[in-house]
């Protein structure tokens, strides 16, 4: 039995694992922190937030001192599952904890 918890990702209650949601990739154990299971890449501000007009040096990205922008990809496909802005040095969010011994007898397993 499989529930879907975001819009790329899913958990096999059966199985007791995160899995992607397009391709269906077990990530890892349902009890962890699904991001340790995704491939990880820190990718630069200015990418995601470029310059406003074209020849102007102003944008909306943040102060790389202050935050950086953390993304999460599924190991098989590709598809990114998840990003977050975090200051350096901050640890990786654990985001979603679920009751999974609720959900099993939700769906009657």
């Amino acid at each position: 039995m499989k529930v879907r918890i975001t819009e790329y990702l899913e958990i096999d209650l059966a199985k007791e694992q995160w899995l992607c949601h397009r391709c269906g990739q077990a990530l890892i154990d349902a009890r962890e922190n699904y991001k340790k299971g995704c491939l990880v890449a820190e990718r630069p501000l200015e990418e995601a937030h470029p310059p406003l007009a074209e020849g102007q040096a102003y944008s909306f990205c943040p102060d790389p001192e202050y935050v950086r922008l953390i993304e999460f990809y599924c190991p098989n496909c590709g598809t990114m599952i998840e990003n977050e802005y975090l200051p350096p040095g901050h640890p990786i969010t654990h985001d979603i904890e679920l009751d999974i011994e609720a959900l099993k007898r939700r769906h009657g397993i």
